[in-house]
């Protein structure tokens, strides 16, 4: 494949420490891939990386000092990395898309932390693969600026997602829409495996290959089940539940994915293949981030429903593997465990310790509010975070037009707060942990990726580190936290990165 001749293992930086792989997903699970080599790009060189995660991933600072970073860019390889394209399928807005895979990214190998975790290395932007189709193989610093941002911004918000390592940017030209600058990402996660790695093989009438990938996800991912009887109903359960959990979490937050095809959907239940994302602005429950979304499919507020439907195409590709009243009975597990979770974590927002039959009421009151006047969704609920039980005032109010419509409501939630055993010091502090301040906002990611295409890092390198705790007061950050410009909020955002 192109661009092997130009990678040599030889060539590896000596580092001040080792660092081991192991490639289980290449030794056992042949036929899965295909061997490939990472295609360099023209005058790469290291943008920016995530301190917090190099210690996480026990990496010496030298590593992000050499002079030519080789490995973020492609060039080398290190010891024990066996480079390989993933192949895998999928239903993309619906509708079946065939063969799909790794068409710009590679997985270079597992690393192996000290704590016994394996961690996947997967280069993105890194050129063509038998999997690239219509495609070059290529990613745009835009983009990769975006998914590191977001990564890393739904990390520090308690969401699982891939991580984000590093940015490299070259004088490599890509063309989209126009001619920009190509890049590479290097991202890891405890596993790439999707929903479209079972439908690839179900759909080729391959059943034991379904057969040996779940066995290999169930050995690595959870091992607890392996000679259990019922494994794999116990297994897609879990997957279920999993998947309902991180729904629910991006409806919290005001987080939509944008392209929830289920070649993007992770057996894991993380988040991952970041493209055209965005966080709520204005509180529109139909809000399409992705310009792409003529009909809306992938819309925020029908975020849970797309996460069922694809649950169900990942069900039928283990229907060799279980019975249909196994398949639906772990199904039947969504819905309830998404509105558990999305109904405890909408209490903690409002500051409500205990469950009432009215809390619902209290919520759906305050978010038709919030849409009739389009307020704003992360700083509705942080200021709501200062309310004090016992006064009619609220620094919220003067964000409403309808004075009486706030009023009424404010004071039905105050009578509703005064049941709580808790002051207001520890609701505060509670609701302050939930309700962010900060968030990845289209117009900060947007400035952030303007600078650093003239080479100008500082506000990346600022708004990252507001990211890393996004719940605390940083008045260093404040203007971060402010509501976006007109022009911010009509950012159009496609999959053309």
């Amino acid at each position: 494949m192109s661009g092997s001749k130009n990678v040599k293992s030889d060539s590896t930086p000596k580092f001040n420490h080792d660092v081991n792989f192991k490639n289980s997903y290449e030794q056992q699970l042949s036929g899965f891939y295909t061997h490939l080599q990472p295609t360099p790009l023209k005058g790469a060189r290291l943008l920016y990386h995530s301190e917090a995660l190099a210690n996480e991933l026990e990496l010496d600072a030298s590593w992000f000092s050499a002079p030519k970073s080789t490995v973020w860019a492609g060039e080398s390889l290190l010891p024990g990395m066996m480079p390989l394209a993933q192949v895998y399928s999928g239903h993309q807005f619906g509708v079946w898309a065939g063969q799909l895979g790794d068409g710009r990214g590679i997985l270079l190998g597992e690393q192996q932390l000290s704590d016994g975790r394996s961690m996947d290395w997967h280069l993105k932007g890194a050129g063509l693969t038998p999997y690239s189709r219509m495609g070059d193989g290529r990613a745009v610093l835009r983009s990769v600026v975006r998914e590191f941002l977001a990564s890393e911004a739904l990390h520090h918000l308690g969401i699982p997602t891939s991580r984000a390592l590093t940015i490299v940017t070259s004088e490599h030209p890509v063309y989209r829409e126009q001619p920009e600058r190509g890049a590479m990402l290097l991202r890891v996660a405890e596993s790439h495996v999707r929903f479209g790695h079972f439908e690839h093989f179900y759909y080729r009438q391959q059943p034991e290959q379904v057969k040996q990938l779940a066995d290999y996800v169930i050995a690595r991912h959870w091992p607890h089940l392996v000679g259990e009887q019922e494994r794999y109903l116990l297994w897609f359960t879990d997957v279920v539940m999993r998947t309902a959990r991180l729904i629910a979490q991006w409806q919290t937050v005001g987080f939509a994915h944008g392209v929830m095809n289920t070649d993007n959907m992770s057996i894991l239940g993380i988040t991952m293949d970041y493209g055209p994302f965005g966080f709520l602005d204005d509180y529109v429950p139909g809000y399409i981030c992705n310009h792409s979304d003529h009909q809306g499919r992938y819309a925020f507020d029908n975020q849970p429903a797309v996460a069922l439907w694809n649950l169900h195409r990942l069900g039928q590709a283990l229907s060799g593997l279980m019975s249909v009243a196994q398949l639906q009975l772990a199904l039947d597990a969504y819905e309830p465990e998404l509105m558990a979770v999305y109904g405890q974590q909408m209490r903690a927002k409002l500051g409500l310790f205990a469950s009432d039959s009215q809390d619902n009421d209290v919520l759906t009151g305050l978010l038709s509010l919030m849409i009739k006047e389009g307020r704003d969704y992360t700083r509705t609920f942080r200021l709501l975070s200062e309310v004090e039980m016992h006064s009619a005032h609220s620094p919220l109010r003067d964000d409403f037009i309808d004075r009486a419509g706030f009023d009424s409501w404010f004071s039905r939630y105050r009578t509703r707060l005064q049941q709580e055993p808790v002051d207001d010091a520890q609701r505060q502090l509670a609701m302050k942990a939930v309700n962010p301040k900060y968030i990845l906002r289209n117009y900060l990611a947007q400035l952030a990726i303007d600078h650093a295409e003239k080479d100008d890092i500082l506000p990346l390198q600022r708004l990252h580190q507001a990211l890393q705790q996004p719940f605390a007061d940083q008045p260093e950050f404040d203007s971060l936290a402010d509501l976006p410009p007109d022009w911010g909020k009509h950012l159009e955002i496609s999959c053309s990165s």
